[in-house]
């Protein structure tokens, strides 16, 4: 398989499920603010924190407005991570390998992209929010299951598979962090049904809530952070998408698991091993906050060394060929 087509698809999962992914910490945050009325800007700001482009956010809105944070990351074209943003770029490079992916696959990440792009210059996003992230995500789950049931389980496959596990596994710890940063500020809200209410919040912007009441039943901060770090059952926990995406690594190398034969291969196999035998009890101790920021700089590092191992180019090239 040539590498221009193996980045090409790797990169169109990535950025399908970045789109989506911020599309869901959106949508409950929206939900979220008709429980804890009156904490607009300090509700808001979280969610630009976590991406790591505070600095950028503050070049170009004067305040952390539900407005200003839902402009800025659905529809600002400028913003290289905004779902439109991310949406173009995934488009592009469906687009570069129309011959490797079905016709069906095209058609969706097409439209996902067309129906956002037409919502922006609409504004449609403000009349119906919710019916609009909704069908962001949705849109998503349509090509993760065209992928799945119409896509030869070859190298095109596994790139894919690859590319969306670790984006997932990567976005799955911002929206845990996004708690942390909601404390921040108001730290009296800790131990009370008003906190319970966000660690709620952060379950759903993983889809785990339903999940994660039939195996811990009540809502704890400890349990929350364990299943969605830990848990190796749940598709959407950090342990599971590195797992998987290890599996889909190992099979276009076709080295044994548990052995390696690139730094990839290695650096994925180290945050395997050591989420296989992490314990929550240890996290807290480092402080959640730390400890994910640790995990999402070694899946930063993993995302460097396939791009160097496979696709030929060091992370400054990425950037560039990119814009992640």
């Amino acid at each position: 398989m040539l590498s221009r087509a193996a980045e090409a698809i790797y990169w169109m999962s990535r950025y399908v499920e970045r789109a989506e992914n911020t599309a869901r910490f959106i949508d409950v945050n929206l939900h979220l603010m008709l429980d804890l009325p009156g904490r607009n800007s300090p509700q808001w700001e979280p969610l630009v924190t976590v991406t790591g482009d505070r600095d950028d956010f503050l070049t170009r809105y004067d305040s952390f407005s539900e407005e200003n944070v839902v402009h800025y990351l659905t529809f600002n074209s400028e913003y290289q991570n905004s779902v439109l943003s991310c949406l173009y770029m995934a488009r592009e490079n469906a687009r570069s390998v129309r011959e490797a992916i079905s016709s069906e696959m095209w058609e969706q990440v097409n439209s996902l992209y067309l129906m956002v792009k037409e919502a922006s210059i609409e504004d449609r996003e403000h009349s119906t929010p919710h019916a609009f992230f909704h069908h962001i995500k949705m849109s998503k789950h349509l090509l993760s299951g065209l992928t799945e049931e119409i896509m030869s389980q070859g190298e095109e496959w596994q790139f894919f598979r690859l590319g969306m596990m670790l984006e997932r596994g990567d976005k799955t710890s911002r929206i845990l962090d996004v708690k942390y940063f909601i404390l921040l500020p108001r730290l009296e809200y800790t131990g009370t049904p008003y906190d319970n209410i966000e660690w709620a919040a952060v379950l759903k912007s993983t889809s785990a809530l339903e999940m994660y009441r039939k195996r811990f039943h009540r809502i704890t901060p400890r349990e929350v952070a364990e299943f969605l770090i830990f848990d190796p059952l749940f598709p959407r926990t950090v342990r599971f998408c590195v797992k998987s995406a290890e599996r889909s690594l190992h099979q276009v190398t076709g080295t044994p698991v548990g052995t390696f034969s690139n730094t990839a291969e290695r650096r994925i196999g180290l945050l395997k091993a050591e989420l296989d035998y992490g314990e929550i009890e240890e996290v807290f101790k480092m402080g959640l906050h730390e400890f994910i920021d640790g995990l999402q700089t070694k899946m930063n590092d993993i995302g460097e060394a396939i791009g160097e191992n496979f696709f030929g180019y060091t992370s400054a090239d990425e950037l560039d060929s990119q814009s992640q």
